[in-house]
């Protein structure tokens, strides 16, 4: 489907985003079809039994865990990246063997359309099927009940589905957002990370959930950084990114009005850009500096192309600032010194961490992608997403042996049969733990 229908998607995804067909390409095209062929080479694999560890009462038992469907989902997909993050949960649920009912986002409508007209001509409609509509719509389909919800929005969205999951006792995995942390701090190749950082922000014009949100810095860093940053930009979208081929627009004149409000709100110093245009839907590439902690960028997630800078005297203070904010779906470190990675990485928690680089991490699908705490529940990609829509079945197969042994169980109980079962659960315990770690210490290499 993705293959024979590129060039009807891209055009597409430039409707609703503008998209340049090198962006729409790596992350809405490729990614998917690189998710399905890891999918193809690996679900034989993820499909074998399990087996476990056993003690001794169990020592004749096929002991294992077997994955099975959970049944009929919903997934629930948002508007920024509208085939990806449609797609690559749907790759995961045919996997794992569940029937699916899709529901696009209506803020993208010409790829919303497309999905819609594109999954009956090629998958089964008696398992997958396209929902089509708004808010309403979705709050009536709520009402249904499901096996798993997987919603990709924003933290708002998120509890209404929650409350909605609650009745039916449906569980949910939630992909999120938050503010994602950039802390740069010690020595640095500061023209490399310039460059890094405004492609990672700037990608689809700031309007991806794991784009850096705002840099912690020291006032010598940022004072490095910013003719950095004024020349990558001039590079990467030229002297007027207005007329750039190479950068997207604003999803809608709502969101649009959104960020020029938070932009007007905040006390920060525009350095770089700060144009805007409203009937285009086009806001600049812009950075912010002299921006305080409690500014209104800095108080909800900006999902634009508006970067604020704040400075901070330490390492440990910039750490003591992310960590006093909820958990982010994704945080960045950038330095030369492993030191400095190291002790950000020890000292936070995220969803995703990537040192000297933005973003990339989100492409690797052997990681698991999900968020922590208010940044969402549950992950997916890879087998990360086969196992987020499969249950772990516990399976024990016994035969006859040892009913004798069994008969330590039965009634009538005594303190002798007590003190025999305690004995065997004990060093059938240990047994199982010293068979582990001789294993463990069997493959260590030398």
């Amino acid at each position: 489907m993705v293959k024979d229908n590129e060039e009807r998607i891209l055009i597409a995804l430039h409707k609703d985003l503008a998209k340049p067909k090198f962006e729409a390409v790596l992350s809405e095209v490729d990614i998917v079809i690189n998710e399905l062929y890891y999918a193809i080479d690996n679900l034989s694999s993820w499909l074998k039994p399990e087996y476990v560890s056993k003690n001794l009462a169990t020592k004749l038992d096929d002991c294992f865990v077997q994955r099975q469907p959970l049944g009929v989902v919903l997934i629930i997909g948002p508007w920024n990246y509208p085939l990806q993050l449609l797609l690559i949960p749907l790759v995961a649920a045919i996997a794992a063997g569940n029937c699916v009912l899709i529901k696009p986002s209506e803020v993208s409508a010409a790829t919303d359309s497309l999905i819609a007209e594109l999954i009956p001509k090629y998958l089964s409609q008696d398992c997958y099927a396209v929902v089509h509509g708004g808010a309403e719509e979705t709050k009536a389909l709520l009402q249904n009940r499901f096996d798993h919800i997987f919603y990709t929005g924003s933290q708002t969205v998120a509890r209404s589905i929650m409350q909605a999951a609650s009745i039916h006792l449906t569980p949910v995995t939630l992909e999120l957002g938050g503010k994602c942390p950039c802390i740069i701090y010690g020595k640095i190749d500061i023209t490399a990370a310039a460059r890094r950082i405004a492609w990672a922000k700037f990608f689809n014009a700031g309007q991806s959930c794991v784009a850096p949100d705002y840099v912690l810095c020291s006032p010598a860093n940022r004072d490095a950084l910013l003719p950095e940053l004024r020349k990558v930009l001039e590079n990467f979208y030229g002297k007027d990114p207005q007329t750039c081929p190479d950068f997207s627009r604003i999803v809608s004149p709502r969101h649009w009005t959104r960020l020029m409000e938070l932009l007007g709100k905040s006390s920060g110093k525009v350095v770089l850009g700060g144009e805007s245009s409203q009937e285009d839907k086009y806001i600049a590439p812009t950075v912010l500096v002299d921006v305080a902690e409690d500014d209104a960028l800095m108080q909800e997630e900006i999902f634009g192309p508006i970067l604020p800078i704040l400075t901070i005297e330490s390492l440990e203070k910039g750490i003591e600032l992310i960590n006093r904010k909820e958990k982010p779906l994704a945080l960045y470190a950038f330095s030369d010194e492993s030191s400095v990675v190291n002790t950000v990485l020890q000292n936070t928690s995220s969803g995703g961490f990537c040192s000297n680089d933005g973003i990339i991490h989100m492409t690797l699908p052997s990681l698991p992608f999900g968020g922590v705490g208010a940044s969402g529940w549950g992950s997916y990609h890879g087998r990360w997403g086969f196992e987020a829509f499969s249950h772990r079945r516990a399976v024990m197969l016994r035969g006859w042996a040892l009913e004798r042994l069994n008969g330590l169980r039965y009634p009538p109980y005594s303190e002798d049969k007590l003190s025999w079962l305690r004995w065997t659960h004990l060093l059938g315990s240990r047994y199982s733990s010293r068979k582990a770690c001789s294993s463990r210490l069997h493959l260590r290499p030398h």
